[in-house]
């Protein structure tokens, strides 16, 4: 892509929140990468997403940190438990009774944050793992987790048009496994995870969305995050990475390899929080 049509990028400083994955393994499936009978390295998803922590701060972003709980190993997956808009949080309400004690939790964090405006999702949604933030919209995944109704109780409660898209196939059960925003109107994804009518969808809404093979989606490529220059994506999608920094793009290598086995990489482990006149803590 020449330099003109992708003219020089601008990171712009965010808010996070995570959580550190201190109780995490895998005892259960509720979705195809979890294999309980595979052995889980505690201590090495500990480091490495210490890894992805530092990183953060290092490119000057906030990140703040909600208190892992027993016998909830995949609270690690913050984006999962709210999306947050304008200052207005929508608390998660899970698929998974496995998971379920966590909407509660990051509820209780939102509040004790100083946020005025949280809300308990009467449909079944799952954060940020199908709510995307891009621009003036929201994409919203449905398919495996999140209700097709749910979507209209988030276009109310934001106010912003939310765009709809199906995903197909259960390795990409939620939509940031297979499509990540790397700008307010850029983003890249993987075609095959999504059904006929929402690829079109895609293509009309972003004609010049970079799109990823099937080997970078299979090792969670696109569960990255994007601060509008630098993008954070696992270490092993390689060819994305190439395709990122020839549209201008800093592509930044992690290794989440042992957090994968639970079915998440960079994004799933960040919530983002988007201020607004609704106020909260900065």
């Amino acid at each position: 892509m020449s330099e003109q049509r992708h003219p020089a990028r601008t990171a712009r400083p965010r808010h996070y929140l995570m959580c550190r994955p201190t109780h995490f393994t895998v005892d259960y499936r509720i979705n195809p990468w979890m294999d309980p009978a595979k052995p889980v390295d505690t201590a090495l998803a500990v480091l490495q997403w210490e890894r992805l922590y530092e990183l953060y701060q290092e490119l000057g972003h906030t990140v703040e940190l909600i208190e892992p709980l027993p016998g909830l190993p995949d609270m690690v997956y913050a984006a999962n438990g709210a999306t947050v808009h304008d200052g207005r949080v929508l608390v998660a309400n899970f698929r998974y009774e496995q998971r379920a004690a966590e909407a509660a939790a990051y509820r209780e964090w939102f509040e004790n944050a100083g946020h005025t405006e949280v809300r308990d999702a009467v449909h079944t949604n799952e954060g940020e793992g199908d709510y995307l933030v891009a621009g003036d919209r929201v994409l919203a995944g449905t398919g495996f987790r999140t209700e097709p109704a749910a979507h209209a109780e988030a276009q109310e409660l934001f106010g912003v048009p939310v765009v709809g898209l199906t995903l197909v196939d259960p390795r990409y059960y939620h939509l940031d496994t297979a499509l990540a925003v790397l700008d307010d109107d850029e983003i890249m994804y993987y075609p095959d995870a999504f059904s006929d009518a929402s690829r079109r969808t895609l293509r009309e809404l972003y004609p010049d969305a970079l799109l990823a093979d099937e080997a970078d989606a299979e090792v969670f490529g696109l569960n990255a995050i994007s601060d509008g220059l630098n993008v954070l994506l696992p270490q092993a999608a390689t060819a994305l990475a190439d395709k990122l920094a020839a549209r201008g793009f800093r592509p930044v290598g992690i290794d989440l390899s042992e957090l994968l086995k639970g079915g998440g990489s960079v994004k799933c482990c960040t919530l983002e929080i988007r201020h607004g006149a609704t106020g909260g803590r900065r």
